[in-house]
C-alpha cells in the first residue's frame, strides 16, 4: 500500500490540523450530553436513564454508517465525502439546538451518528495517505489531540455554561465553529480519489483474519468498559461525590485536560513495539474506576483518578488504532470501518448497560459493570502477542 500521495506534499500537516479540529466537534457534539444529562432529562420530561440512550442512538447510526461508508461512498473523492459529512454535522447540531421534544433529539443525534461513523471510519486510511508511514503514529497523535481538546473543554464548559445559559445555548455555540472547520477542511484537504471500490466482501475478508477479530472485540470491550463509566459520570459526581456545578465543571476539566498529556505521551510511547500496550487503557483505566468505588467520596481522590483515567482515555484511541494502520494496511477503509463499528457500538453498549444498572440498581452498579467490562478486555488481549498478523509478532 501507498502511505502518501504525491500531491500532498505540501498540504498534508495542515489537512491534519483541520482533521483535528474535526475530530474536536465531532467529539464535542457526541459526547456533550455527558456534561448536560441532567438538565437535558429536566427540560425534555425524561428520566436521566433514557436520556443518556441519546448517546447509544448516535452510536446505533454510527456503526451503520461505518459499515456502509465505503460502500456507499465508492469512487467519490474522498475529500468530497468528508465535506459532506461536516456539513451534516452542522444540520444535526442545529435540530438537537432546537429540539421541541425528545423525538427530535433522537433524530438530530442520529444524523450526528452517521457523521460520526462515516468521519472515523475513513479518518485513518486518509491519514495514511497524507504522511509518511513512519509519521502515521504522530499523525494520528496530532489528530487525536482534537479528542484531547473537546475532552477538556467542552465538558466543562458545556456544564458550566449550560448551569449559566441553559444547555440548547451549549449546542448553538458550536455551530459557528463547525462552519468555519467546513471552510478550513475544503481549503487544506488536498484531492483524494478513492483507490478502490469498498465491498462487503472486503470487510468480511479482513473481519476472517483471526488476529484482527480478537483484537476488534478486545477493543469494543475496552472502549465499552471506558464509555460505560464515562456517559454516567455526572450522575456519579452528583451523588457520590456531590459536587456542585462549579466543581463538577473543575473535575470535568481535570480529566480533559490530562487528554493532552495522554496524547503527548501516546505519541512518544509507541514505538516497534505495539503488543504490550494494548492491555494499558483496559488495565488503568479499570483500575481508576475500581478505585472511584471507594474513593470517589473524596473530590480530591476522584480528581485525581479521573486525571489519570482521562490521560489513559486520549491514548487509548492511539494505541488501538495505529495497531489497525500496522495490522491492515492493506486495507485501510475496511479495517477502519470495521474499528469504528467496533467502537460505536461499545458506546451503545456502555450507554444502554450503564442506563439500565442506573435505573434499575444505582450509580454504583454501573462502575462495577465498567470494571467487569475492563477484565474481560484484559483477559482477551494477554499479551497482545496474538493480536498481531503473522509478520508482526516478530516485532510485537
Amino acid at each position: 500500500m501507498t502511505f502518501k500521495d504525491t500531491s500532498t506534499q505540501g498540504a498534508a500537516w495542515g489537512a491534519v490540523l483541520a482533521m483535528s479540529l474535526c475530530v474536536a466537534m465531532l467529539i464535542a457534539s457526541e459526547f456533550m450530553p455527558v456534561s448536560l444529562l441532567t438538565p437535558m432529562a429536566e427540560g425534555l420530561g425524561a428520566t436521566t436513564g433514557q436520556t443518556g440512550q441519546a448517546i447509544s442512538i448516535s452510536g446505533l447510526f454510527a456503526v451503520t454508517a461505518s459499515l456502509l461508508i465505503t460502500t456507499v461512498a465508492g469512487t467519490l473523492n474522498r475529500k468530497g465525502v468528508l465535506l459532506g459529512i461536516t456539513a451534516l454535522m452542522l444540520v444535526s447540531l442545529v435540530l438537537v439546538a432546537l429540539a421541541p421534544n425528545f423525538t427530535v433529539l433522537i433524530i438530530g443525534r442520529a444524523l450526528l451518528g452517521l457523521c460520526i461513523g462515516g468521519f472515523w471510519a475513513l479518518a485513518t486510511a486518509v491519514i495514511m495517505r497524507l504522511v509518511p508511514a513512519d509519521d502515521v503514529p504522530r499523525a494520528l497523535a496530532l489528530m487525536y489531540g482534537g479528542q484531547a481538546i473537546a475532552a477538556a473543554f467542552a465538558a466543562p464548559l458545556g456544564s458550566y455554561l449550560g448551569g449559566l445559559f441553559g444547555w440548547r445555548e451549549v449546542f448553538w455555540a458550536l455551530v459557528p465553529i463547525v462552519a468555519l472547520n467546513l471552510m478550513w477542511l475544503a481549503a487544506a484537504l488536498p484531492s483524494l480519489p478513492a483507490e478502490k471500490r469498498g465491498d462487503f466482501g472486503s470487510l468480511l475478508a479482513v473481519l476472517r483474519r483471526p488476529y484482527f477479530a480478537r483484537g476488534l472485540l478486545a477493543a469494543v470491550l475496552s472502549w465499552g468498559s471506558a464509555f460505560m463509566m464515562f456517559t454516567y459520570l455526572r450522575p456519579f459526581l452528583e451523588q457520590v461525590t456531590q459536587v456542585d456545578v462549579t466543581t463538577l465543571s473543575v473535575l470535568l476539566l481535570v480529566l480533559g485536560g490530562a487528554g493532552f498529556l495522554g496524547t503527548w505521551g501516546s505519541a512518544r510511547l509507541i514505538g516497534p513495539r505495539i503488543a504490550p500496550l494494548l492491555k494499558l487503557p483496559a488495565l488503568v483505566m479499570g483500575a481508576c474506576t475500581i478505585l472511584l468505588l471507594f474513593l470517589g467520596g473524596s473530590v480530591v481522590g476522584t480528581a485525581i483518578l479521573l486525571a489519570i483515567w482521562g490521560a489513559m482515555n486520549t491514548a487509548m484511541s492511539v494505541i488501538w488504532m495505529t495497531w489497525m494502520s500496522r495490522n491492515v494496511d492493506d486495507a485501510p477503509e475496511a479495517g477502519g470501518s470495521l474499528m469504528v463499528a467496533g467502537v460505536q457500538a461499545s458506546i451503545m453498549l456502555g450507554a444502554v448497560l450503564g442506563g439500565l444498572l442506573l435505573d434499575g440498581i444505582s450509580i454504583q452498579a454501573v462502575l462495577a459493570g465498567s470494571v467487569a467490562l475492563a477484565v474481560a478486555a484484559l483477559a482477551l488481549i494477554g499479551t497482545g502477542r496474538g493480536l498481531l498478523k503473522p509478520n508482526q509478532t516478530t516485532a510485537s
